[in-house]
């Protein structure tokens, strides 16, 4: 195994880089707005990191982003990028004490915040002592006014636009860390996945492998920037081979193939429901004309997967990863589809075993069991929790990161996922924290104490739902559409539950631990109450 030169293997140099080589070519297209160059992406990543330095921002500051898909996404990651910063993208969904704990526990005093997002901001400003700065984004157009908040100040990232585009002189590795992404827990709150700048690049060097990426290729984005898959996966990927982004400002099954012929994309990447929405959408004479060749699909379901490739005229292509490990599996692109497998390893990079949860030996083939894996190659994978010690050594035991994945491999190294092993809820391609949403339950003054699940959704595609089982104090009683407006001014909208159930007690260990196994074997019961069935509708923002 030659050596691997990853000096190159940082956000900013690679930018700069494509900038001066292609520099008048389209980089972005963002709905209907002129297109961003290589070169003016470039120059603004420059008079954004001039800015911030002006600013008191150093190396290895961690600078947080609550900003929608849109070119100033972009703009600003590749800003702080070249100052050698860390980005810290924000689920937009986020507010209350999820937005507060992403924010403490980042430690940034700088945020970049979509005017749409100020209100949330101003409603934890006294929970977030140390933040100072809001540098507010106008994504829908100039606005004269800056918000006010009584302690932090405001500033415009329309003046960061305006500074000198004198060279940056800061030195930036591949082994310093480029970002932390926000990933949810089950026991506890979310944890910032550090992610140093060589793991970013291998989530895009080994996509454009594997799906043969080219200068020639149109990538249409349509999931948001701030998790992994579109930003290092979909963008950087185009970056680092030099081909143009179609940025879609979010996914719309009604939608996606107006948007695919009318961009000429020939790449894209699906995630959870959204194939199948796609597939679920009435047929239509044009469903096979246009460009798209290869869509990265996970996960796709024998129900509909060969249906979807024919209909559509395109290849879906399978894979396997996490924020914190990189994507160690992929289907080879000449091979058709196999049934719920994810792929094969990718072994120059990394080692995979199928291992007992108990006891960590490796399984034989066709025994389902935890699925860990490493690396082959320095900095291309975490480098722990941010200030989560405690969560970094759980995750790191006997030399394998343990992903919390029940899966299994077969004979001719063709990997299975088969479930997830911790308490873990995944819906519409969001992981969500069952402990944060009981602790937003439990704070209700109706209720002693929740516990919250994932149920098994109808949809093929394997996602699940959330149902909370809930203890109400003596003579206490609750209105079930009243709960959910509580719920909503308080979590997200994908984690607002679905099924709830009012129980007598819940379940548990002789030393008082609940038994969500129990729960979650119990599903939805003749006793669930079903927002959907009553026709509540929640909020997306």
């Amino acid at each position: 195994m030659g050596e691997i030169d990853k000096t190159g293997w940082v956000v900013g140099t690679v930018l700069a880089r494509q900038g001066q080589r292609l520099h008048d070519k389209p980089f972005v297209q963002f709905e209907d707005r002129a297109p961003c160059t290589f070169g003016a992406m470039d120059a603004s990543a420059t008079r954004i990191a001039n800015a911030l330095a002006e600013l008191g921002v150093r190396p290895g500051d961690r600078v947080l982003a609550m900003l929608p898909n849109s070119v100033e996404f972009l703009q600003a990651w590749f800003g702080v990028s070249r100052l050698g910063a860390v980005f810290v993208p924000i689920n937009t969904a986020y507010k209350g004490a999820f937005l507060q704990h992403v924010i403490n526990n980042a430690g940034g005093r700088l945020i970049l915040i979509d005017r749409e997002y100020v209100p949330l901001l101003h409603a934890i400003e006294a929970d977030v002592p140390h933040l100072d700065t809001a540098i507010v984004v106008e994504t829908e157009g100039d606005t004269a006014d800056l918000p006010s908040f009584p302690r932090l100040r405001t500033l415009s990232f329309a003046a960061l636009l305006q500074a000198p585009a004198t060279p940056v002189q800061v030195t930036v590795t591949y082994r310093d860390i480029g970002a932390i992404m926000y990933t949810s827990g089950t026991t506890g709150p979310s944890k910032g996945v550090l992610m140093p700048h060589a793991h970013l690049y291998l989530f895009g060097h080994n996509k454009i492998e594997v799906i043969r990426l080219t200068a020639d290729d149109v990538y249409y984005c349509c999931m948001p920037l701030f998790h992994a898959n579109a930003l290092f996966m979909q963008v950087y990927s185009s970056l680092i081979v030099g081909c143009t982004v179609v940025l879609a400002r979010s996914f719309s099954a009604s939608r996606w193939l107006d948007d695919i012929r009318r961009s000429q994309a020939t790449v894209t990447n699906t995630l959870g429901v959204m194939t199948e929405f796609i597939y679920r959408q009435p047929p239509r004479p044009e469903d096979g004309d246009h460009r798209l060749r290869v869509i990265v699909a996970v996960p796709v379901a024998p129900e509909w997967g060969e249906a979807f490739q024919k209909r559509f005229n395109t290849k879906l292509l399978e894979g396997y990863g996490m924020t914190e490990v990189n994507i160690p599996l992929y289907m080879p692109y000449d091979e058709r589809l196999r049934p719920r497998s994810c792929g094969k390893l990718l072994q120059r990079w990394f080692e995979m075993q199928i291992v007992d949860p108990e006891t960590d030996e490796a399984l034989p083939p066709r025994t389902v069991g935890e699925m860990v894996v490493r690396p082959k190659e320095p900095w291309c994978f975490m480098a722990g929790y941010h200030a989560m010690p405690d969560k970094t050594v759980e995750a790191w035991r006997n030399f394998w990161f343990h992903t919390g994945d029940a899966g299994m491999y077969d004979e001719e190294g063709y990997f299975y996922f088969v479930d997830r092993i911790r308490d873990a809820i995944r819906r519409r391609g969001e992981n969500i924290s069952s402990f944060e949403v009981e602790q937003v339950l439990n704070a209700h003054e109706a209720v002693v104490e929740s516990a919250v699940v994932a149920v098994k959704s109808e949809i093929a595609g394997g996602e699940d739902e959330v149902k909370a089982c809930l203890v109400l104090k003596a003579g206490a009683g609750v209105d079930m559409a009243a709960l959910l407006d509580y719920c909503q001014e308080r979590m997200p909208y994908f984690a607002v539950p679905r099924y709830i159930e009012i129980v007598d007690e819940l379940p548990k260990t002789p030393t008082g631990k609940i038994q969500k196994h129990r729960l979650r074997e119990a599903g939805v019961t003749p006793t669930t109450w079903d927002r959907d069935a009553a026709g509540y509708q929640v909020r997306r923002r």
